[in-house]
């Protein structure tokens, strides 16, 4: 992988780590805790969970 190719897909990853972390904050409260079991608060977790893979 290029150098390019890198800072790309880091660019890539990040933006879909903010997009991620927009759409969990945005869910109702209720919907997000009683239907999906989680807390908007823990937003930037999941959203590296889903995106790095930490």
């Amino acid at each position: 992988m290029t150098a390019i190719e890198s800072i790309r897909e880091a660019i890539a990853k990040r933006a879909l780590y903010n997009r991620t972390i927009r759409e969990i904050e945005a869910l109702p409260t209720e919907l997000a805790v009683e239907d999906l079991g989680i807390y908007p608060a823990d937003a930037k977790i999941i959203a590296r969970a889903a995106v790095y893979g930490d």
